[in-house]
């Protein structure tokens, strides 16, 4: 096992932690210097709050314990490419490397829609990896999906039946 799937275990780990809140499975660990500095998870329905991204919380959590917003030296670990927000605060933390897992052609911002990561007109630019245990973190988010679904179909027959039954 190479040491970016070593660190993207991790952070997949991080992803299921997601999962089981029923949140979209999304981690991320950010390593400095061979350790973990900084994990998180996809938080948004559970915290109520826009900005509960796996990378955000990572960034903060790094932060804390580094003593500093700039994380220079760090390598942030993630399973889905990030989106603007996010891609946006690794390039203002100063991150030097991102290792994705699997791409996100409706929302990723590190090379699908936009590539935020690798801009030359801003003052920093990240290295970028992409598609390390690829299959693994596109299918657990697969599986959430299709998942997803179902549940909204029970869902909207369940209320369509108490409406018919008058409930």
């Amino acid at each position: 096992m190479t040491e970016q799937e070593k660190y993207m275990k991790q952070a997949i780990k991080q992803a299921q932690k997601a999962y089981v809140l029923g949140e979209v499975p999304i981690g991320c660990v950010i390593v400095y210097e061979g350790k973990v500095v900084g994990r998180g998870y996809n938080r948004r329905n559970t915290d109520k709050n826009t900005l509960a991204h796996a990378e955000i919380t990572a960034i903060n959590k790094a932060s804390k314990k580094i003593g500093d917003w700039r994380l220079e030296g760090c390598t942030l670990y993630v399973t889905l490419e990030p989106c603007q927000m996010c891609a946006g605060a690794i390039v203002q933390a100063r991150i030097d490397e991102v290792v994705m897992g699997s791409m996100n052609p409706k929302a990723g911002c590190g090379g699908s829609i936009l590539n935020i990561l690798e801009m030359p007109e801003f003052n920093h630019q990240v290295k970028v990896t992409r598609g390390v245990l690829e299959e693994e973190c596109s299918g657990m988010l697969t599986k959430f999906f299709k998942e997803l679904r179902v549940r909204n179909k029970a869902e909207k027959e369940l209320r369509r039946n108490l409406q018919t039954d008058g409930l």
